[in-house]
């Protein structure tokens, strides 16, 4: 447990390190620092309380977890796409935005909804008792 934990701290500090020296190369940093205020206000003010009361409100017991799980990836893939989807006009090259993103926001959002279904039926399977013999 320890050597995992170290490994991902130093891995956790060479990604640290490798944002702070791209903030070097950022002309204009107040634009990058109001989007990041503004991702943490979405997620503290938005996201996190949504995904909190729909896990309390959608299921109980063991299930909780996994629907958890499932609706921050769906959150955080919404916000990553959100900009896309809410881009005005097409774009002068085409190549910039080429693929269809609403179908593959909808192909993202069905992948996690069956891996949860997946892992909760694993769940369900080695939960049950199993016959004395």
């Amino acid at each position: 447990m320890k050597v995992t934990r170290y490994l991902s701290g130093a891995a956790g500090a060479a990604l640290l390190g490798e944002g702070a020296s791209l903030l070097l190369d950022v002309r204009d940093l107040t634009d990058v620092l109001v989007w990041m205020g503004g991702a943490v206000v979405l997620h503290d003010a938005l996201i996190a309380p949504l995904v909190l009361l729909a896990g309390l409100v959608l299921v109980r017991g063991g299930v909780r977890g996994p629907v958890r799980g499932a609706l921050v990836v769906a959150g955080a893939l919404t916000v990553v796409a959100l900009p896309v989807q809410l881009r005005p006009g097409r774009p002068a090259n085409s190549s910039v935005l080429p693929l269809d993103y609403p179908r593959n926001l909808l192909i993202a959002w069905a992948t996690v909804a069956t891996v949860t279904v997946f892992v909760l039926a694993v769940r369900g399977v080695a939960r049950r008792p199993r016959p004395r013999s």
